[in-house]
C-alpha cells in the first residue's frame, strides 16, 4: 500500500510539474526598423516563432527563423536577409531568460498580468542582455497568452546599415513577440 501511495504521488508530481510549461510553436514575430525620416516601413513579421514558457522556474525561450520574416516588399527581404541579418548565416534569432518575478503570475486566478522578464536576446551572431515587461493572461488555471516587446540597437548586434541608408532605417529595431499559450503535456 506505501508503494502504491509514493507511486501515486510521485505520478501527481509529474502531472503538476508539467501543467506548469506552456508553449506555442506560432507566436507572431513582428520586428520593425522604420525611422522617423524614412519614407517607407521597413517592417517584417514571421508567424512561427516558438516560445516556451516554465512557470514552476520562471524559465523562459523563444526562438524563430530567420528567413521566415516576411516584408511588404520583396527587395526589402532580400536586403534584409543577405545585407543585414545574413540568415544563411546566422540563421536563427533567440531570446532565452527568465520570468524575474514568476510570482507575480497567478494560475488560481483568471486576469492579465505583468511580469519583468530578462535574458540573453541572440541575433546576428551576438548575445546581449535584454529586460522587459512580459504581459501574460491567465485563464482556467493556464496561461493563455504572452507578450513582450524589445529594442534592440541594430549596431550592438553588429548589423552594419550603409550610409546611403542609415536615415532611412532606425538605429533601434522594435521586436514585438505575442502567442497564444497551451500546456505542454
Amino acid at each position: 500500500m506505501k508503494k502504491f501511495f509514493f507511486s501515486a504521488l510521485a505520478f501527481c508530481f509529474v502531472l503538476s510539474a508539467s501543467a506548469q510549461k506552456f508553449y506555442t510553436k506560432d507566436a507572431k514575430i513582428n520586428f520593425d526598423a522604420t525611422s522617423a525620416t524614412s519614407p517607407e516601413k521597413i517592417a517584417a513579421v514571421n508567424p512561427k516563432g516558438t516560445l516556451v514558457i516554465d512557470l514552476a522556474t520562471g524559465k523562459m525561450e523563444a526562438a524563430v527563423l530567420v528567413k521566415g520574416f516576411h516584408f511588404e516588399q520583396a527587395l526589402m527581404e532580400e536586403h534584409f536577409n543577405e545585407n543585414y541579418m545574413e540568415s544563411n548565416k546566422f540563421a536563427k534569432a533567440t531570446f532565452a531568460g527568465d520570468i524575474a518575478d514568476v510570482k507575480a503570475i497567478n494560475l488560481t486566478k483568471d486576469g492579465d498580468y505583468t511580469a519583468v522578464v530578462k535574458g540573453k536576446l541572440a541575433m546576428h551572431g551576438v548575445a546581449k542582455d535584454v529586460e522587459t515587461k512580459g504581459f501574460f493572461t491567465v485563464k482556467g488555471g493556464k496561461i493563455t497568452a504572452a507578450k513582450a516587446s524589445f529594442k534592440a540597437p541594430l549596431a550592438d548586434y553588429k548589423i552594419a546599415i550603409p550610409s546611403v541608408v542609415r536615415d532611412k532605417i532606425a538605429k533601434d529595431a522594435k521586436i514585438d513577440i505575442t502567442g497564444t499559450l497551451q500546456s505542454l503535456k
